[in-house]
């Protein structure tokens, strides 16, 4: 399909057989694309468009001992763990101080999940593009890094269910309906259910998205506020070494 509008692309890299999950919404929010495949699916998606701020699930470069060097020249928060590695960017410490627990990006690539090594490539390729990070003033192609599980805690405000049970997905795939996106009504999931299904073990799943879908819908859903509501934006981490952008100006204390 051809689009003849700017489109805003949420991108998950933590996917199985076909590794990308990527979901685009128009300017209203509406869900017009939701896909998986390999990156040059992803690349071919985007290429064709005639702009696209799009957000990812995953860090720009490993980190360059920040934390390291905060926490023993500025006395950083120790987390709450006496000897905790620090093998981390300054993004993620912030997060996991208030008790957004997310994943460790490595000062080295060896050390790093597949899922991080895929990112990193993602964004040498769309730079490649001409992708300019974001907030870029008059720049056609964007970029910004996300992280859905900080998503879903801002949104909700408390750490969700588990990502994978069917309850934790219905629960993230409300808090994303209730924003306003043009996606599945989850509440849809109880009014097919009959006491016939049940017994059966027929259940509607098809209503529900997957984890991995739910991730990239959560990432899409940051590139729409950054595109319609830049004000509402709140960033953690440092601008050389990957900042984490979210749809919240403020953070909790705790979640």
């Amino acid at each position: 399909m051809l689009y003849n509008t700017n489109l805003c692309i949420g991108l998950d890299t933590s996917g199985g057989r076909k590794p990308f999950t990527y979901v685009a919404l128009d300017q209203n929010g509406k869900l017009v694309s939701l896909q998986n495949g390999e990156m040059e699916d992803v690349l071919a998606f985007i290429a064709g468009l005639p702009g696209a701020l799009v957000a990812v699930n995953a860090p720009r470069r490993p980190n360059t001992g920040l934390v390291r060097h905060d926490k023993r020249e500025q006395n950083l928060p120790p987390l709450g763990v006496a000897g905790r590695s620090l093998d981390m960017r300054l993004a993620e410490h912030q997060l996991r101080e208030r008790g957004i627990n997310i994943a460790m990006t490595p000062a080295h690539k060896e050390f790093c999940a597949h899922w991080m090594l895929a990112g990193f490539d993602f964004y040498t390729h769309i730079e490649t593009l001409g992708f300019l990070p974001h907030p870029a003033a008059d720049a056609s192609y964007q970029w910004l890094e996300t992280n859905p599980h900080a998503v879903f805690c801002t949104l909700l405000g408390q750490i969700p269910l588990t990502r994978t049970s069917i309850e934790g997905r219905q629960q993230r795939q409300l808090a994303l309906h209730e924003e306003g996106l043009g996606i599945r009504d989850p509440m849809e999931f109880f009014e097919e259910i009959t006491r016939h299904k049940l017994l059966k073990g027929i259940l509607p799943l098809e209503q529900i998205y997957l984890a991995e879908e739910l991730d990239a819908i959560a990432a899409a859903y940051v590139a729409y506020v950054a595109h319609s509501h830049p004000e509402r934006l709140g960033k953690v981490g440092d601008e050389h070494e990957g900042q984490i952008t979210l749809p919240v100006l403020e953070l909790k204390a705790k979640y």
